[in-house]
């Protein structure tokens, strides 16, 4: 090969310097193997000459894939056939362009998944000869997201598809399900130890006793046989957490292993009572040592005799400045005795007195399995966090215990042979007294190291010959904790006793490793670095050893498959099988392509359906459409011949291409591959027997064309039409004509571009695209030969019509119970003046109210209109009376509701329409003279209407639909063809309604100042005077809550969405009954919940379609007051929260001005009488009480006050004794322990914060000594609750301050709680009978006020194996 020079003057073979120089193929790869790649993009830049083979090679080499495992194939629906991987043919020649972006596909071969290159890189790499190589095997599994990570854990084998396929090493991982690491360590080591998996294999599962979900020991069983035999690179737990009784949230939760470790041997002993593996886990992990103390004097010795399934291994002992080096120095440190010794002598039996005694403990008993808990977290005083110690601490490969067994020679009090480990003061050496749960809390890790660099290390040793009696034991597992105290990663690295390899079980990989990796478990760091070395040290280090007796006689190897019990070789059997078919069931799922399905369905009113269609990738498009036809439940309701599929874009609402003559092609090929999703969907479009499907073309755009009639100010639905871009508008309207009939010479056709954007379209040749139509459009076309042609577009009748359409939105509004005198029951009691002009006769109108009432107000809009036009229209005749016939074409409520009545019931509605206009108009002369009427308000001339309305022009019209933002009639009323398969309005509105909801809302939210925004002056009057009228119209009301029976009405608004809140509510008077200050309007949410909404300056925008609406009588509020919440204070009731009334405070009132207010409310509301000197008002913070409100205080000066607040009431006993703010109200409480009883609250009124006033107070009310008194402040919200059981011992007790407003008290407002107790008192001493009915007890009173029966402040949650399925619910828990 040819060098030469580059530009950097380096030498570059000469055809590597020609390819730079020649074109240049940009490859751009989609990986559809599986769903976490389908997503990503592989790039791939190469030179034109570059062969098929070496496009696979580098594609394999990005993607991590082995090479011959994948195939390559274009990316378009014109060909899949792969592309040849062996094939010399450069890419220019196998059609791939120069300069363009070339599509590819990966799709896995042969139906198989391709394989990772990690595979065989890890067989590579673990020869052990190259240290660098080693360290990507070692350590914890970083996340997906870690970048510039260089091992292989970081590579694209961590996704699902990678649990396909078995490890080269022959061993099988686990998954991990969320944080259970630690399980999958534990599983892994209990599966490597052969007398264990052997003994576990042994024991059959008898199904008549147990159900094998929640059996323990059959799902470890399962497991075991799955790792053995498993095809499978990773296998799931779920079924052996869910025998523990686990849910899901447990995959979330971080626990120790070796708390895991004893709480499953637990429970296997549990369920393996009665059996042949009942002594099990005692024969293989159980030891014995001797706890003793011996007199120095006589010496005298006692003792006991302890088992242990582990050994706790101190690195740091506590207060010492060094830490140990090694295992074996940590074991003599365990065994070394103490001496007791000054105030902690021993007493003798034998000398009868206190003597200097030597306490400790001795091994007696080693077991088989010898287990090795390294104490790696620990907690620092200082900082008061948890900290995990990374120091270095050295094991053996082999470990003589010998040294550590107890010799039973001692011949005197001299003897020094045993020794003991009481440094920490562990007492036993059960695991039980380990703390090494992780913690959730948010405290690091210190990395505190207190190296002993002055030890020996003791590296691992060779293998030495084997005795029987020899107490050498072999190290097999380490199980290995990488992070900090607050959390971190297991895995474990396990010797193999077949071959002696080690290999890193790091949850689904498996690897092989060699003995320096396991050397790098040791801990620490490689230099000194001072004494916090460990803040620099590896995070990752040994946490649990595992040995065993390297004993012969003993030592077994693993069951081959031909030597299991008949019951397991069953179990392979089953698990094969199972395996298989989900496999099976795997390639169909990667072969089936999942795509949306709409449907207008015929049997259901042409509503849009949805659907999902899941189809083989080979099946053709005619049997695709027999499985939609049946999934869409169309049998019975069309012909299958009636039925065809569609490409369809649900977001445009268009039909992109039909598929003709593809009926025998595989979907797969129409939908271009499997994929997880597509960006288009398909529509089952359905036509009638005699009609025809009409083709849709790619290029085509579809259009809904509503037809407007002017006269009578209507909308129809609207009809499908198909167009080409390049249409010119001419065109577009002969199109148009043929469609609907109308005249292409007068035609008007308007274009909504976007939402309520109306353009007319008058240049005839331009083409649609330059008018901006797309995919799916929507227009208006009116073709009357009305002079409203002759008009400007936007001061034309069909531009109001259109406008008024685009913005009217439909509002469900529930009206308040109406008492006696409001407008309702007025205007149905007004009696006509005279017979001849059709008015309702008493009884009539007693009993249609609300329609009358409904006329009434559509009149005074008339009237209203009227008015204006006569006072300030310029208008010509012509628009006058085009004007006047808006209010001649008024549709009743009933023919909103139901537009396809017959023709004579139209008639009866104009009948009746007609009687409740002229009733209206005979009663309006007559409000000033109805003696019920109680608000003068209303009694107004219609000038003073007008005036008070303050309406402009208006176009009154009324649409015939009842709500439809896109077409204003019903769909009976117009011709709609079954193949057009989009004719349904609906589509769109409820897109519009959706887009609605997305809107800010910032007018109705209850935490703004209801005061700052008031549109009314100080006598309540309106001062919205220049608002121009918007439309308004209200439909015939429903009941509400008949079941309840109550008297509310629901009407539906037909509202211009730009009206303010201010005007809305001047519309609402008539129906309402009180003047728009005399109500006020909730605005109700999806969750039901309401918020007042206070800015009458603020329009309707964020309103859409079927938005609820309520109104509640009351005062509106004016400038400067504020809604308020007033709540008593019961500080001795069960709920001592309890709510009153809603009341109104002003800026600048009094605290005893809004007392005087509130006396009548509550005594009207509530049944409260009280005296106003023996009331306070309070400050309420949630339910916690809190500044008392003195009579001079006044609102905005002395207390701040904002919308919506909260004040509690507090009814006295006696006069107030609070009355300067220098005083501090506390509320205080016995504790007496003799009784074990909490006594009622009591208030303490102090003048100072002086530590010594408070307990001399408490001395007055209770008679206890001042010496004796003790006092804690309560916790939590109020009343403080808190168990009895729990009291004495829990609260922080007289605490060491002299003021109250310091640490730990903290007591600087009023309502604080404080517990006070005698000390003297002795705690009363129960029974255990007596401790369990106070237990329920207290329980039972707690859980009533929702407080929590006990107080911890730990965080982690307790591990736990359920034998009886799982935890009992609490329906008290959060």
């Amino acid at each position: 090969m040819e060098m030469v020079p580059s530009e950097e003057n380096q030498l570059v073979p000469k055809e590597i310097e020609n390819a730079a120089e020649e074109p240049r193929v940009l490859c751009i790869i989609q990986d559809t193997t599986n769903s976490k790649t389908v997503n990503e993009r592989l790039t791939v830049n190469l030179p034109a000459s570059t062969s098929l083979s070496k496009l696979h090679e580098d594609v394999a080499h990005k993607a991590g894939y082995m090479i011959g495992t994948f195939d390559l194939a274009w990316g378009n629906i014109s060909e899949m056939t792969p592309l040849d991987q062996s094939s010399a043919i450069t890419l220019s020649e196998s059609g791939f362009e120069a300069g363009k972006r070339n599509f590819l596909q990966l799709t896995d071969r042969d139906g198989e998944q391709p394989q990772m290159a990690s595979d065989e890189s890890g067989t590579a790499d673990s020869s052990g000869l190259d240290d660098s190589s080693q360290e990507r095997f070692i350590g914890p599994l970083p996340r997906e997201s870690t970048g510039g990570c260089s091992n292989d854990y970081s590579s694209p084998s961590y996704s699902y598809s990678s649990i396909l396929n078995k490890s080269e090493t022959g061993y099988v991982g686990l998954v991990n399900q969320a944080m259970t690491c630690y399980l999958n360590s534990l599983l892994q080591t209990l599966f490597m130890t052969p007398e264990f998996r052997n003994a576990l294999y042994n024991w059959e599962f008898e199904e008549s006793e147990e159900d094998q979900v929640s059996s323990i020991p059959y799902q470890l069983q399962r497991l075991f046989v799955l790792l053995q035999t498993s095809k499978k690179r990773a296998i799931e737990t779920t079924d052996v957490t869910r025998s523990f009784g686990w849910d899901s949230s447990e995959a979330w939760q971080q626990h120790d292993v070796q708390e895991l470790c004893r709480v499953m041997f637990d429970a296997l002993e549990q369920k393996w009572k009665l059996t042949e593996q009942a002594d099990l886990i005692n024969q293989l992990y159980q030891g014995k040592l001797k706890d003793y103390v011996r007199c120095l004097e006589c010496g005298n010795e006692s003792w006991r005799n302890d088992t242990y399934l582990d050994i706790p291994l101190v690195i740091r002992p506590f207060g010492a400045s060094q830490v140990y080096g090694s295992v074996e120095e940590a074991l003599q440190a365990f065994v070394q005795p103490e001496t007791l010794d000054g105030a902690n002598q021993y007493f003798c039996e034998r000398c009868k007195k206190k003597c200097d005694a030597r306490k400790g403990l001795r091994f007696l008993h080693f077991p088989y399995l010898l287990t090795l808990q390294l104490k790696r977290f620990d907690f620092d005083y200082t900082t008061m966090h948890r900290i995990k110690l990374n120091d270095r601490m050295t094991f053996p490969d082999e470990l003589d215990m010998s040294p550590f067994m107890d010799v039973e020679d001692e011949k005197s009090p001299q003897t020094e042979s045993c020794t003991d480990s009481g440094a920490e003061n562990e007492g036993s050496c059960h695991s039980d007294q380990m703390s090494n749960d992780f913690a959730t809390d948010d405290c690091v890790d210190e990395g505190i190291c207190l190296d002993s660099t002055g030890s020996a290390e003791r590296g691992l040793k060779p293998k030495v010959a084997e005795t029987v009696n020899s107490l050498t034991f072999e190290l097999f597992s380490v199980m290995v904790h990488s992070g900090s105290a607050a959390g971190g990663h297991y895995y474990a690295c396990i010797k193999s006793f077949t071959d002696g390899q080690w290999y890193s079980f790091n949850d689904q990989h498996v690897s092989k490793i060699s003995l320096e990796d396991i050397r790098k478990t040791y801990g620490g760091s490689t230099g000194s670095r001072g004494y916090y070395s460990s803040a620099f040290a590896s995070s990752t280090n040994a946490y649990m050893l595992i040995y065993r007796l390297k004993d012969p006689s003993r030592n077994t190897k693993y069951l081959d498959p031909e030597d299991f019990p008949e019951h397991i070789k069953y179990l392979v059997q089953k698990e094969k099988e199972s395996e298989e078919q989900e496999k099976r069931q795997r390639e169909i799922e990667r072969n089936t392509c999942k795509i949306k399905l709409f449907c207008l369905h015929p049997g259901k009113m042409m509503t849009m359906i949805e659907n999902k269609l899941e189809v083989h990738k080979d099946k053709t498009l005619r049997e695709a459409t027999q499985m939609a036809y049946k999934l869409l439940e169309l049998e019975g309701v069309v012909p299958l011949d009636c039925c065809r599929l569609v490409k369809y874009d649900e977001f445009h609402e268009y039909l992109e291409l039909s598929y003709e003559d593809d009926e025998d092609t595989p979907m797969g090929m129409l939908l271009g591959g499997v994929k997880t999703s597509y960006m288009f969907d398909l529509l089952l479009e359905t036509r009638r027997p005699e009609q025809v499907f009409q083709p849709y073309r790619p290029g085509e755009v579809m259009v809904k064309v509503h037809v407007v009639d002017l006269k009578n100010d209507t909308i129809v639905p609207p009809v499908s039409v198909r167009a080409f871009l390049n249409q010119s508008i001419a065109e577009f309207k002969q199109l148009i004509a043929q469609a609907t009939g109308l005249c292409a010479e007068t035609m008007r056709v308007v274009l909504e571009r976007c939402y309520n954007d109306l353009r007319l379209l008058f240049v005839p040749n331009k083409t649609l695209k330059a008018e901006g139509f797309f995919r799916s459009n929507k227009i208006f076309v009116e073709s009357s030969d009305s002079p409203d042609q002759q008009l400007p577009f936007t001061d034309s009748h069909l531009w109001k019509l259109l406008d008024r359409h685009g913005n009217t939105i439909r509002l469900m509004v529930l009206l308040p119970e109406q008492l006696p005198g409001t407008l309702f029951n007025r205007t149905a009691g007004q009696k006509a003046a005279g017979g001849s002009d059709g008015s309702f006769e008493g009884s009539k109108a007693a009993r249609k109210p609300v329609e009358a009432i409904l006329e009434e107000s559509t009149e005074k809009l008339k009237s209203l209109s009227y008015q204006q036009q006569q006072q300030g229209s310029s208008n010509s005749d012509s628009q006058k009376s085009s004007d006047t016939s808006d209010f001649e074409h008024i549709e009743s409520p009933t023919q909103e509701l139901d537009s396809g009545s017959s023709a004579s019931a139209a008639a009866d509605n104009r009948e009746l329409e007609d009687r409740i206009q002229a009733a209206a108009a005979g009663g309006s002369a007559g409000p000033a003279s109805d003696p019920d009427n109680q608000y003068a308000g209303e009694e107004r001339s219609d000038s003073e209407v007008h005036n008070d309305r303050s309406t402009s022009s208006v176009d009154s019209d009324i649409l015939s639909s009842s709500h439809s933002s896109d077409t204003l009639c019903n769909a009976d009323s117009g011709p709609i063809q079954l193949a057009n398969g989009l004719d349904s309005h609906s589509i769109t509105s409820s897109r519009r309604s959706k887009a609605h909801e997305g809107k800010k809302e910032t007018w109705d939210t209850a935490e703004e100042d209801s005061g700052t925004d008031s549109e009314y002056d100080d006598n309540g009057k309106s001062k919205a005077s220049s608002t121009p009228f918007m439309y308004f119209r209200v439909s015939e009301p429903r009941n509400q809550g008949e079941a309840s029976g109550d008297a509310q009405k629901c009407i539906i608004v037909h509202v211009d969405k730009r009206i303010t809140l201010a005007a809305f509510k001047q519309n609402m008077e008539p129906f309402v009954g009180v003047g728009s200050s005399q109500f006020k309007v909730f605005r109700v949410y999806a969750n039901n919940q309401e918020f007042e909404s206070v800015r009458l300056n603020e329009t309707l925008s964020s309103f859409s379609d079927d938005n609820k609406i309520t109104i509640r009588l009351g005062r509106a509020l004016k400038k400067g007051e504020y809604r308020v919440k007033v709540y008593q204070l019961l500080v001795n009731e069960a709920e001592p929260c309890k709510f009153l009334v809603d009341t109104v405070f002003a800026k600048g009132m009094t605290v005893r001005q809004s007392k005087e207010e509130l006396l009548p409310q509550v005594k009207e509301q509530c049944k409260l009488d009280l005296s106003i000197d023996r009331f306070r008002l309070r400050k309420k913070t949630w339910k916690n009480p809190g500044t008392v409100f003195l009579d001079y205080h006044v609102y905005e000066e002395d207390i701040n006050i904002s919308s919506n607040w909260e004040v509690f009431l507090e009814v006295l006993d006696e006069p107030e004794k609070m009355k300067s703010m220098s005083q501090l109200a506390v509320l205080t409480r016995r504790w007496s322990p003799t009784h074990m009883k909490l006594e009622a609250f009591r208030e303490v009124v102090l003048e100072s914060s002086s530590v010594e006033e408070l307990k001399e107070k408490l001395c007055e009310i209770s008679g206890i000594p001042l010496e004796n008194l003790e006092f804690a402040k309560g916790r939590g919200t109020f009343p403080c609750d808190i168990s009895v059981l729990e009291i004495h011992q829990d609260l922080d007790w007289n605490p060491k301050v002299s003021t109250l407003n310091v640490w730990p008290l903290y007591i600087c407002d009023d309502g604080a709680v404080v517990f006070y107790r005698d000390s003297t008192e002795e705690l009363m001493d129960m029974s255990e009978d007596e401790r369990s009915v106070l237990i329920k007890k207290e329980s039972s009173r707690l859980l009533k006020t929702g407080h929590r029966v006990s107080y911890s402040p730990r965080k982690e949650k307790a591990l736990k194996i359920y034998l009886d399925g799982g935890p009992a619910k609490d329906s008290a828990q959060d």
